[in-house]
């Protein structure tokens, strides 16, 4: 069985988890999902932003290394996959989060995060 992609949602930063749900939710439709004190997850439709709260500090910054997810039915495929060409260690596996995924993450050359996600 092979992976299969199925969307790519951004991870934005915030320095206010709440105040920009709300401004989400006013301004531009989106109806929250999942909310805690440091990440939100919002949709509005087929579309999916995800916010993360950074201090804005040197060792975490605001702006930087952006961050995408790429969410994928059947998640073991890709991850042989990269663990077969070095992209990854087999330790990254995460199974069974809090948040209910299966998911493994990397960083490209410029420190971008990459995860690949899969919803169980």
């Amino acid at each position: 069985m092979e992976t299969e992609l199925l969307e790519i949602s951004p991870v934005l930063p915030s320095q206010d988890i709440a105040r920009d749900v709300s401004w989400y939710e006013k301004y531009l439709g989106f109806k929250l999902l999942h909310q805690d004190k440091m990440y939100a997850v919002m949709r509005r439709e087929k579309i999916c932003i995800h916010l993360q709260w950074h201090a804005d500090t040197e060792d975490d910054p605001l702006l930087g290394g952006s961050v995408i997810k790429i969410f994928v039915k059947h998640l073991q495929p890709i991850f042989n996959e990269f663990v077969e060409r070095g992209t990854v260690q087999a330790e990254k596996l995460r199974l069974n989060t809090p948040w209910k995924t299966n998911e493994f993450g990397l960083y490209d050359l410029n420190k971008n995060a990459i995860f690949f996600v899969e919803d169980i």
